[in-house]
């Protein structure tokens, strides 16, 4: 069928309106709806789960199916034979390095590691005890003020190198919140290790010790990178789409993006999610918690658990279950209380009929806020290393929305407040009981 189109009749008294109907790659098809305009009535779609508000050619998700492509290749073979800085090439350009390719792209990430040594004292401005993610959005929203070479969003070359500086600072700035809440000194980046293994080297290395980095930890959290690179349109993602649309730069647009992610329902998940399991505390506590979350007039929640996309298993937690499991038994951390409580409260979640009817099995979250807490890494610095990861995924977007034609975003609204009133001076006005 040639143009297919769908028809809308308003009240049944005015001529049907015919929309077209645009078929993506793979998916949903989509209803074209800018002739709504004509008729003076928009679309009302709360969180805006039925709206597609941009074209995109960067990540796909197949909830029902339980799929997740980057570019067209599944998760699943991308955290097995990739790593995140071949992904991360994968995610900006489209198509996978050939190896003169992905040793530029290397190249150019070390050379952007170190961050301007001024920005070392801004840390002395927060508190010691502030959260990581808020130091993160002051911090790389400052990154504006110290590259000025970089923000004219119209030329391409300052896109790239844009997008290379934030992907190489993530990790640095991220390391740097650490170490200036426990009181080390800030470790310079070695550009002869891996990103995942200067991370490593950055958060926990000393200058007074030779610090060497563990392979599997080394390997299972460039896979938690992998994982987190990219998830469509979520909400971080869209707000630095909308922040974009206005021609902001990217270092204030990937700020607005961290800010979204601090959210406990987005990229704080995996931090709840450990606070939920020092809640429960050990294993034979679980029952009494499994009956709250059954109890619809309780307002416990177990973390960690379903998806609001997927439907089927998250295919990235299929990924992370094995990953934690290895990283667990590597460590002899099962011994370890909480990590008794997580392993049994994933058994029970694949058993119980009430988390089976409801596709309530253990996501992401769960597994990788495990082996994070596993690896050593503090619980408030999970969201930070999501926003790491994360960060490609962002400038990818936002690359690809400022490359084409660019649209001010701007959503509508259904207003049901007080209709046009008169202004009543104080001494007229009657209280109403």
């Amino acid at each position: 069928m040639n143009n297919p189109k769908v028809k809308l009749i308003f009240n049944g008294k005015e001529e049907p309106l015919e929309l077209p109907i645009i078929s993506p790659t793979i998916g949903n098809d989509v209803i074209q709806i800018e002739q709504l305009q004509e008729k003076k009535v928009y679309m009302y779609d709360p969180g805006f789960v039925n709206t597609a508000s941009c074209e995109s050619q960067i990540t796909y998700i197949n909830g029902k199916q339980g799929k997740l492509l980057y570019r067209g290749y599944p998760i699943e073979q991308l955290a097995e034979k990739s790593d995140f800085l071949e992904t991360s090439y994968l995610l900006l350009n489209g198509e996978l390095p050939d190896q003169d390719q992905y040793e530029q792209f290397s190249r150019s990430i070390r050379i952007h590691t170190i961050v301007h040594e001024q920005m070392r004292q801004f840390y002395n401005g927060f508190r010691r005890d502030a959260h990581p993610m808020s130091i993160m959005v002051g911090v790389v929203g400052a990154l504006s003020a110290f590259y000025h070479d970089s923000l004219d969003i119209n030329d391409p070359t300052h896109r790239k190198i844009a997008a290379h500086r934030l992907i190489a600072k993530m990790p640095t700035i991220a390391a740097m919140c650490y170490k200036y809440a426990i009181g080390q000194p800030f470790m310079y980046p070695e550009n002869s290790l891996s990103y995942t293994g200067n991370f490593l080297h950055m958060l926990f290395g000393t200058p007074s010790e030779d610090y060497q980095v563990n392979p599997i930890a080394e390997k299972a959290l460039d896979r938690i990178f992998i994982l987190h690179a990219d998830h469509e349109q979520n909400a971080s993602t869209s707000t630095v789409r909308i922040a974009g649309s206005t021609g902001a730069n990217p270092f204030a647009c990937i700020s607005a993006g961290i800010a979204a992610l601090w959210g406990p329902a987005h990229g704080g998940a995996n931090e709840a999610c450990l606070k939920m399991l020092r809640e429960i505390g050990t294993p034979d506590r679980i029952p009494k918690f499994i009956k709250r979350a059954k109890d619809k007039n309780d307002s416990f929640r177990l973390m960690g658990f379903g998806h609001r996309i997927y439907k089927e298993y998250d295919p990235r937690a299929k990924i992370m279950k094995e990953s934690c499991h290895d990283i667990l038994e590597q460590f002899n951390a099962s011994d370890i209380p909480l990590f008794q409580t997580a392993l049994e409260l994933e058994k029970i979640a694949r058993e119980d009929e009430y988390f089976i009817e409801k596709n309530l099995y253990p996501n992401v979250d769960f597994y990788s806020g495990i082996t994070l807490n596993a690896l050593g890494i503090p619980t408030q610095l999970f969201t930070v290393i999501f926003a790491i990861a994360r960060t490609v995924g962002w400038i990818s977007h936002w690359h690809e929305m400022i490359s084409g034609k660019v649209k001010l975003g701007r959503p509508r609204q259904l207003y049901t407040g007080k209709k046009e009133r008169d202004y009543v001076s104080s001494n007229n006005r009657s209280i109403k009981k």
